[in-house]
């Protein structure tokens, strides 16, 4: 479980706007949720859900799932992305 938790909370590529998806079979994922919810919530991060996450019109996306506005030069705006519950949703700070 603890793995679960170091994994996301450390990942190098947490972020505002960064999806995490949690497998709902997975063996220790339902144990490790309320810690890493917790976790995230302690470095700032707000849980969202994914309707609230992806923009749908003049943005594309990356190889990464990072969002960009579409005719940016400087490789867009706004990175959003990041999920911890058990339905889709996102981490803001």
């Amino acid at each position: 479980m603890d793995s679960i938790i170091r994994t996301v909370c450390e990942h190098k590529h947490l972020g505002n706007g960064s999806i995490i998806l949690c497998h709902n079979g997975a063996k220790y994922t339902a144990e490790a949720l309320e810690t890493l919810i917790t976790n995230l919530q302690g470095q700032g991060y707000e849980i969202v859900p994914i309707s609230e996450l992806i923009y749908k019109e003049n943005y594309e996306m990356d190889t990464e799932g990072r969002q960009h506005q579409i005719g940016n030069a400087n490789g867009g705006s706004g990175s959003t992305s990041q999920s911890a519950s058990p339905e889709p949703s996102q981490v803001t700070q």
